[in-house]
């Protein structure tokens, strides 16, 4: 259904979009950045150990830093324990959470070894048991949802174990199920399986009643895998029957793509009923360019210009797949060469010259 808000439980979100936690990425000043640019309905942690979050490292501290401009947030949980789990979900709620997430979904064998992330669903009891015991101490205000695979084998993903296992979650007590359309041994290779995102959301609806968007409705399951363009968003809704979308990687490059799928959810074209934002424009290059400039400057604020300057030379690649329709490996290099900040924002103001003694190349 497009354009309509997510309702997971009491919260109802400004739109039908989820900002995934990725291992690297999900800081506060990415989170930050991407929800200036409009249409993140809900975006989320990094994965947290509750374990670190429980005895105070440093590193899971950091990991789970918000503030106020950072909300809604969903913080996200792994591991095994049901009883550390609900404490570190207390926790949670404690620091700000707006929604407490499990992992089921992490593929790394760090994760799984300990029966945290995928492995989770080769154990549904303890799954069930998971939900269970965290929904006991949570309060009522604040919604539980679990984000997991097609299953752990191909042989899973056929039989629907994904399926089952959003069904009995819901009756343990989550309000919604978040769907990568791959199985755990896929890790992350060949293509999204829309078609068992399907069917996850059609077990969910013949045993909870379809998502309508309202409190009353079915619990909501949300597609995520392979979302690389607004037309993505509107294709993995109209193909899986999915109630919202969560995005990952595909906001690397184009951390505007929330805002842009958004809008296009709300044209006459895919959705008549609803008003249309006229508003909306993609950003300029130079628009871009200041994209890089806040994530970098936040990182610098937020951690310290060590990090941040590890982070931007990793991660130009990525914000270089839509500037100037990628050509601009000079600004690339430039930045991964760069040893101080001075030398990070001396190139990206370079390149941002060069591109305005190039009209041509500034246009959005």
């Amino acid at each position: 259904m497009l354009a309509v808000p997510l309702q997971l439980g009491p919260i109802r979100l400004e739109s039908n979009l989820m900002l995934a936690p990725i291992a690297g990425w999900c800081d506060l000043a990415w989170r930050m950045t991407v929800r200036q640019l409009g249409g993140v309905g809900l975006a989320c942690t990094d994965l947290l150990s509750p374990h670190g979050l429980l005895c105070g490292s440093e590193a899971s501290l950091d990991l789970a830093r918000t503030n106020a401009v950072d909300n809604p947030i969903g913080m996200q949980l792994y591991g095994a324990d049901p009883n550390l789990l609900a404490d570190a979900a207390r926790w949670c709620v404690d620091h700000g959470a707006t929604v407490v997430d499990i992992n089921m979904g992490c593929p790394v064998d760090k994760v799984c070894k300990k029966d945290g992330g995928s492995k989770l669903m080769c154990i549904p009891d303890t799954a069930q048991r998971i939900v269970e015991t965290i929904r006991a101490v949570l309060p009522d205000a604040v919604p539980l949802t679990a984000k997991m695979r097609l299953g752990w084998t191909e042989a899973d993903a056929e039989r629907n174990a994904a399926g089952d296992l959003a069904c009995r979650l819901i009756a343990a007590g989550a309000c919604g199920i978040t769907v990568h359309g791959r199985t755990a041994e896929q890790r992350f290779k060949g293509t999204c399986r829309r078609d068992g995102i399907r069917r996850v959301v059609e077990a969910v609806g013949e045993r909870w009643g379809d998502y309508d968007g309202t409190p009353t409705g079915g619990p909501p399951v949300i597609g995520n895998g392979d979302i690389r363009t607004p037309e993505d968003v509107v294709s993995m809704i109209d193909e899986t029957g999915c109630a919202g979308v969560m995005i990952g990687r595909g906001a690397f490059g184009m951390p505007w793509i929330f805002a842009a799928a958004w809008a296009l959810q709300q044209q006459p074209s895919q959705h008549p009923t609803v008003a249309s934002d006229d508003d909306y424009r993609p950003p300029t290059e130079s628009e871009k360019l200041d994209i890089i400039r806040t994530y970098f400057n936040r990182m610098r604020e937020f951690r310290d210009d060590r990090y941040a300057m590890s982070r931007v030379r990793q991660k130009i690649n990525w914000f270089g797949k839509t500037i100037n329709g990628s050509h601009c490996r000079p600004l690339k290099d430039a930045v991964r060469a760069s040893t101080t900040p001075a030398e990070v924002y001396a190139a990206i103001d370079a390149w941002e010259a060069s591109l305005e003694s190039s009209p041509v190349l500034n246009e959005s």
